[in-house]
C-alpha cells in the first residue's frame, strides 16, 4: 500500500511535518509495510518555507534582521533541494507572532527585515525567490523592504519617511536609482491566496487591519496612507498598484513586489505544489490524507485541502481529510473530490487539551481508518 500524506498544519497546535508523523505511526501500526510518503503542505503562509525545504530536502540559513518593531530578531530562509531555490516566509522576519499583543500597531510596524532576507540571499548568490506572504504584522505597502533593498523615500522636506503605514501619510516622492541592481537579475514569485486590492473596503486595511492591531481610527488613516503610496507610484511610474489583484496582500507587500520587483503571483497551494513534485508523487497511490485545522467556507478558496483534490482526483486517488474541526456539509466537500472529512476530536473538550491531544488523536483516528481498509481489502 502506498499513502500520500500532505496536510496543512493545524494553526497553534501541531505543525504540517509533525502531522505527517503522526499519520505514518497510524499507518504502520496496521500496514507495517506500506509505502507512506510524507509532503507537509502550506498555502503561502507560516510553515511555507519548513515545508518546502523539508519535502525537497534543502536547508535553511538564519540571519539576524530587523523585526516589526525595529528590533534585532534572528529569522531565516530556506534552499531547496535544487540548491537554486529561495524560500523567504514574511512571518519569519515581520510576522505578527514576533509583535507581543499589547504593542501591535500596523502604524509603525515594518517590514524592513522581509527586505533584509531577500538582501542576504541576493550576496549568497540566489536569484530565484519564492516569496510567501502570510501571517505579517504590517501594512507599509512593503515600503521597509524597499528600503531594505536601496530604494529612498521621502517627505516633502526631503527628509526620508518614518517607517510603518504612518509613515506613507508623509511621502511626497521616492528616488528608485539605488534599488540593488542583482534584483532584475532575479525572478520573484508571490506565494499567496489573498486577492484583496490595496486600498478601498476590501483592502489591506480593512479587511486585514484589525488583526494586525488596528483600530478603526488607525483603519482611515492606513488606507489613505496606502492610497498616497499608490498615487505617488502611479504618478513617477505610469503602474496603478491599487488595481492589482492580490496587491492588498501583506499589508501592501504584494502590490510593492509586483510593482518594483516584477513578481509575478500564484496560488500559494499551487506554487508549493508544484516545487514538491506532489502530482508526480501522487502516482499510484492507493489513498491520500491530507488536513487543516479547520475545514470550512475558507477551504474553498484556496486551501491546502481544496488545492490538493483536484489532482487526487484527477488521478483517482481516494482523499481522506483530517481535521481539527469539520464545518462544511457533506455536498461541498463531495464537490472538493473528499471521500470523507473526519474531526480528530474525540468528544468535547477544552481548548488546551485538543492543543495538547491533537498529535495522539491523530495517529488513533488515523488507525481506525486503516483498520476498516484492512478489513475490505
Amino acid at each position: 500500500m502506498k499513502v500520500v500524506v500532505a496536510p496543512d498544519s493545524f494553526k497553534g497546535s501541531v505543525s504540517a511535518k509533525d502531522i505527517c508523523l503522526a499519520v505514518e505511526t497510524g499507518i504502520k501500526r496496521v500496514f507495517s509495510d506500506a509505502i507512506v510518503d510524507q509532503i507537509p503542505l502550506a498555502d503561502g503562509g507560516e510553515g511555507t518555507m519548513e515545508n518546502l525545504v523539508f519535502a525537497s530536502n534543502g536547508s535553511t540559513y538564519p540571519v539576524n534582521v530587523t523585526g516589526p518593531l525595529g528590533d534585532k530578531v534572528q529569522a531565516a530562509y530556506g534552499v531547496m533541494g535544487d540548491g537554486m531555490t529561495v524560500v523567504i516566509e514574511m512571518a519569519q522576519a515581520s510576522g505578527l507572532p514576533l509583535v507581543p499583543e499589547n504593542k501591535r500597531n500596523p502604524m509603525v510596524t515594518t517590514s524592513y527585515g522581509t527586505g533584509e532576507l531577500i538582501k542576504h540571499a541576493l550576496h549568497a548568490g540566489y536569484r530565484k525567490f519564492i516569496i510567501g506572504l502570510g501571517g505579517s504584522a504590517t501594512n507599509d505597502g512593503g515600503v521597509g523592504m524597499l528600503q531594505a533593498l536601496g530604494i529612498n523615500f521621502y517627505d516633502e522636506n526631503g527628509k526620508h519617511i518614518s517607517k510603518g503605514g504612518r509613515g506613507l501619510l508623509d511621502l511626497k516622492t521616492y528616488d528608485g536609482s539605488g534599488l540593488d541592481t542583482r534584483v532584475k537579475e532575479s525572478h520573484f514569485t508571490i506565494a499567496s491566496d489573498v486577492t484583496n486590492r490595496l486600498c478601498g473596503p476590501n483592502g489591506a486595511s480593512a479587511i486585514f487591519g484589525p488583526q494586525k492591531g488596528a483600530t478603526p481610527e488607525m483603519i482611515d488613516k492606513l488606507d489613505m496612507a496606502l492610497n498616497n503610496f499608490a498615487e505617488i507610484v502611479e504618478k513617477k511610474t505610469g503602474i496603478n498598484v491599487k488595481e492589482m489583484q492580490g496587491g492588498g496582500a501583506a499589508g501592501g507587500m504584494g502590490a510593492a513586489l509586483l510593482a518594483f520587483l516584477g513578481a509575478e503571483i500564484k496560488s500559494g497551494i499551487n506554487v508549493v505544489m508544484e516545487q514538491t513534485g506532489f502530482e508526480e508523487r501522487l502516482k499510484d497511490a492507493d489513498l491520500l490524507i491530507t488536513g487543516e485545522g479547520k475545514l470550512d467556507g475558507q477551504t474553498l478558496s484556496g486551501k491546502v485541502i481544496k488545492g490538493v483534490c483536484a489532482p487526487a482526483v484527477k488521478q483517482d486517488v481516494p482523499i481522506i481529510a483530517l481535521c481539527g474541526t469539520v464545518d462544511i456539509g457533506t455536498d461541498k466537500s463531495n464537490d472538493m473530490g473528499l471521500l470523507c472529512a473526519l474531526s480528530i476530536v474525540p468528544g468535547p473538550c477544552s481548548l488546551e487539551t485538543a492543543l495538547r491531544e491533537a498529535p495522539a488523536w491523530i495517529t488513533e483516528r488515523t488507525e481506525a481508518i486503516m483498520q476498516i481498509i484492512k478489513h475490505y481489502k
